[in-house]
């Protein structure tokens, strides 16, 4: 079965541009093997045929193998956090602060962040979002939320920042979209863009190997600037932060030396 897994991960990376081989192997597998037995293929080699052969199922692979899990203020000391920073640490430095959601799944981070910077009023600031999936990136930008993802913001906060629509769904507000610029990026594989004031990416480390997820806190460190803030999520911790030019300053907040 091991062998079967590594030719199917060789594949996943070569034609679907994914490389699963940096993912916990036990974690990534049981994930792979749910939604293959969903499909009705028996064998991973079947699976991989129905993968290419089928766009439905193709979807529902790359919707299953990455995490879309997130809702608005999800950990909300984060964005307290995040508050407090901007205004001690990032706005002193500058009034325009660049800011990276990295995989950002369903866009309710940046969007988070985005209502922020509004009730702060840092007028200029915007807010890049990126996240491997295409599909879900597109339901992003749509900006369009069911009640229980809102079940963090307030009513006060709902009336400014959201427009009731049918179905028990609110639709982000037009002030609020027009901060945050989406964009596929794949932590892996595509370089890093910036320099950053501020990098934001929650649980998504803890399913990389460690090799990989050192190599994503390297490049993290070197996509923000001297200063600049990197928030993980509340159960991740760098460990060893100073080899990667990095200083804890909070529980789940690092900065570069």
């Amino acid at each position: 079965m091991e062998e079967e897994f590594a030719l199917f991960n060789a594949w996943v990376d070569r034609r679907l541009g994914i490389p699963l081989a940096a993912y916990k192997e036990n974690q990534m597998q049981r994930r792979i093997l749910t939604i293959m037995e969903n499909s009705g293929a028996k064998t991973l080699r079947e699976y991989q045929q129905l993968i290419e052969g089928d766009d439905g199922v193709r979807a529902a692979f790359l919707a299953h193998i990455t995490i879309n899990v997130t809702e608005f203020y999800r950990n909300k000391e984060l964005f307290d956090a995040f508050e407090r920073v901007l205004k001690t640490i990032v706005l002193p430095k500058t009034t325009l602060p660049k800011i990276w959601s990295a995989a950002c799944s369903i866009g309710a981070e940046p969007y988070t962040i985005a209502m922020l910077l509004e009730k702060n009023q840092i007028a200029a600031a915007n807010v890049l979002a990126t996240d491997i999936d295409t599909q879900i990136l597109a339901k992003a930008k749509q900006g369009l939320y069911r009640d229980h993802e809102l079940r963090n913001v307030s009513a006060a906060e709902r009336t400014r920042f959201f427009d009731a629509k049918e179905k028990n769904q609110f639709q982000i507000k037009p002030e609020i979209k027009r901060r945050v610029h989406f964009k596929q990026h794949d932590l892996l594989k595509d370089p890093y863009n910036g320099p950053f004031d501020v990098i934001v990416c929650r649980n998504v480390t803890i399913y990389f190997k460690s090799d990989a997820r050192d190599a994503v806190y390297q490049k993290f460190s070197d996509a923000l600037v001297p200063g600049g803030i990197l928030f993980t999520g509340a159960t991740e911790t760098i460990n060893f932060a100073e080899q990667f030019g990095l200083k804890k300053i909070d529980s789940f907040i690092y900065q570069k030396v």
